[in-house]
């Protein structure tokens, strides 16, 4: 197995803001040369897959500025200094969703954007669901939807689910299935 590496040179910092901190690093390559890379430092995430007892995947609906447009995902949120991703899985559905568990299980952790981002988001299914009250935010809009695998896959031809890990959770539900 070939390694590659990138040795920094010199690491200048450009923003420093509540979600995400921006540098640009100057490195040399394993051949000498020297170039930049711009890189965005992330806290971490976790994502939840909720299926309730109708067998009805647990969703968000939210306006995302970056995109523009609302789209349908799966409960998800930024892991809060100092927390563990269970934890944060554990407040993020009852945050978002008003659904509380009293069981989660780790399905896979993966980076989103590993080009520039270190984000990591960690995978989680909750079972043995019970409905109650959302706890938003200030600021924070959600319209919780519940959806069959069916729907979802409707949803996703419509581009209203259009972000990789609610495809991710649709697609490993599916396997489930079969």
């Amino acid at each position: 197995m070939t390694t590659f590496s990138e040795r920094t040179i010199k690491s200048e910092s450009i923003y420093k803001g509540k979600i995400i901190d921006v540098s640009i690093a100057t490195i040399e390559r394993e051949d000498g040369e020297r170039a930049k890379r711009e890189l965005v430092k992330h806290p971490g995430a976790v994502a939840i897959i909720a299926v309730t007892d109708e067998n009805k995947l647990v969703l968000v609906e939210q306006y995302r500025k970056a995109l523009e447009k609302p789209i349908i995902e799966i409960p998800a949120g930024k892991i809060e200094v100092g927390e563990e991703p269970i934890k944060t899985a554990y407040r993020e559905l009852k945050e978002e969703t008003g659904y509380s568990t009293t069981r989660l299980t780790e399905i896979a952790s993966f980076y989103t954007s590993p080009g520039f981002a270190d984000e990591i988001v960690y995978l989680y299914e909750a079972s043995s669901l019970e409905e109650g009250e959302q706890q938003l935010d200030d600021g924070e809009y959600v319209h919780v939807v519940t959806k069959s695998l069916a729907e979802c896959e409707e949803l996703i031809k419509e581009q209203r689910i259009h972000d990789a890990k609610t495809m991710y959770a649709i697609q490993y539900l599916k396997l489930k299935e079969n």
